[in-house]
């Protein structure tokens, strides 16, 4: 995938990562990455961990997020940090939206659901 210095959010592709989320690819290099996904209502991000450090910001909806042993629920305008190797998960509530930074970038998201 080529990434340009601009992304323009009706030119980019959704893709389905799992059952009830998609998600979109914005800029990266190396170094740093950002994700977008929509969750629907009951959709799982299922409980894993990665290498990469992750910082969360919640566009919208209610999630109920596992870091560790640890689980809150958040909503709209919260956001959360993963530790590399952290395992975590999230179930969505309500509807919405979560952005996703990762460092260094998720190779994996390329090429793979």
């Amino acid at each position: 995938m080529t990434i340009t210095p601009f992304q323009i959010e009706n030119e980019l592709p959704w893709e389905e990562a799992d059952q009830g989320i998609q998600r979109k690819m914005y800029g990266h290099d190396e170094q740093v990455m950002m994700v977008k996904v929509k969750f629907e209502a009951g959709a799982v991000g299922k409980l894993h961990s990665h290498p990469h450090s992750q910082v969360t910001y919640v566009e919208s909806g209610v999630f109920d997020m596992t870091i560790g042993t640890e689980t809150k629920r958040i909503k709209t305008g919260e956001g959360y940090y993963v530790k590399p190797h952290v395992m975590h998960r999230v179930v969505c509530i309500e509807p919405g939206v979560l952005i996703d930074v990762f460092s260094p970038f998720r190779e994996d998201f390329f090429g793979t659901k």
